[in-house]
């Protein structure tokens, strides 16, 4: 059997009409569509998704091209439980995400199986003057309260004295979307604020690995080549319309299905450190080169507030090493400084042969560097401004 497949706006008004019927199965499933998206919608009125789906969330993954992933009711619980239980119980909580994406949708899907009211940042760009004003609203209503943040967002808030009050007030803060920096985390820890690092992604409800350790049902797998895998009950039905890619992502194992994720890890004594995608490698003369390992040291500096390392075409390297940094005030860190630290903690292949600073970095989604875009800008901004000729 199957159901229809209704889209609706990307709000959380709307989200919250029609998730219920979509949850209890005696509605249409709901796709949340960004008004943005050039795709659109394309059902009218007539598509149509396997019984047990509920959601269906579009998602461009690390290639750009969409793909429908389809979030069947039980899995969506199954996270949103698992959530409650990892953070002590079910809470109210302050929607700062589209709910287009998975992780503002699951805050919607949290605050309604729970039954609390779902507060929201007032539209527009995020700000930290309407987080202080959501959070002060949310604390109105019963807690425990939480809030789910993408690093940039977190970045923002330790900007401004009165948002990081209002952000240490509450229970937990998880933060995802993209990985956060040490340097970051530390800074909101020491702030008093506390932060739960999430990782997970649109195929499992989100995030289902929370400071390193997996939510309850969710087991975790790294084959040889550190490929992370993950299976439990809160994997994606799969994908609508595409069982090319079904057959590629999803596998059985002994008789368990398993989502192959993109990325690299190492899971020992219970946890899991994610080294960043199988496809981010760079290679350097003939070295390969780890951007997020890169990242954590240039994340270090005093000045760096946002790092992200890509390859530029080198016609005697193959590819260069170049840091594309956000830094306090626009200032210019040390190429030498920052080449010494890298060089020291990682080896010489690893040191960024260029320092390019923005003023912020290309996003895809709702917070994750867009690693193509960020080396579009950097290959731009080189060819402006050569090695020598005062861009470093």
């Amino acid at each position: 059997m199957d159901r229809p497949l209704r889209d609706v706006p990307a709000h959380a008004g709307s989200l919250q009409a029609s998730l219920p019927a979509a949850l209890a199965g005696d509605g249409p499933a709901v796709r949340a569509l960004d008004p943005q998206d050039p795709v659109g919608g394309g059902t009218g009125g007539t598509a149509h998704v396997p019984d047990g789906v509920a959601v269906v969330v579009r998602t461009s993954g690390s290639t750009g091209r969409p793909r429908d992933v389809m979030l069947t009711a039980d899995a969506l619980r199954a996270s949103a439980e698992a959530t409650a239980a990892r953070l002590g119980g079910r809470g109210s909580w302050l929607l700062a995400l589209p709910v287009h994406h998975v992780a503002g949708l699951q805050v919607v899907v949290r605050s309604l199986l729970a039954d609390r009211e779902l507060t929201t940042i007032a539209d527009g760009p995020f700000r930290p003057a309407l987080f202080t004003d959501a959070v002060a609203r949310l604390r109105a209503t019963a807690g425990p309260h939480h809030t789910s943040l993408v690093p940039t967002q977190l970045v923002r808030v330790l900007e401004d004295a009165d948002a990081t009050a209002a952000a240490r007030a509450l229970d937990a803060v998880l933060v995802g979307g993209a990985a956060s920096s040490p340097t970051l985390l530390a800074r909101a820890r020491e702030a008093g604020i506390r932060v739960v690092t999430t990782y997970g992604m649109t195929e499992t409800c989100g995030g289902c690995v929370y400071d390193g350790e997996p939510l309850d049902g969710v087991e975790i797998a790294v084959d040889a080549e550190q490929r992370v895998s993950l299976t439990g009950p809160v994997l994606a039905a799969g994908y609508l319309g595409r069982p090319d890619l079904d057959a590629t992502t999803f596998v059985d194992v002994g008789g368990r299905r398993w989502l192959r994720t993109a990325d690299r890890g190492r899971f020992d004594r219970g946890r899991l450190h994610v080294l960043g995608r199988l496809d981010d490698v760079l290679v350097t003369g003939g070295v390969k080169v780890d951007p997020l390992a890169v990242e954590t040291v240039v994340a270090a500096h005093p000045l760096v507030r946002e790092v992200c390392v890509v390859g530029v075409p080198d016609q005697h390297w193959g590819q260069s090493v170049v840091a594309v940094v956000v830094t306090e005030g626009g200032a210019q860190p040390s190429l030498i400084d920052l080449r010494s630290s890298v060089a020291a903690a990682l080896g010489p292949a690893s040191a960024p042969r260029q320092v390019l600073v923005v003023d912020a970095l290309p996003l895809r989604g709702p917070g994750k560097p867009d690693r193509r875009a960020v080396a579009r800008t950097a290959t731009a901004l080189m060819t402006q401004h050569p090695p020598g000729a005062g861009a470093s």
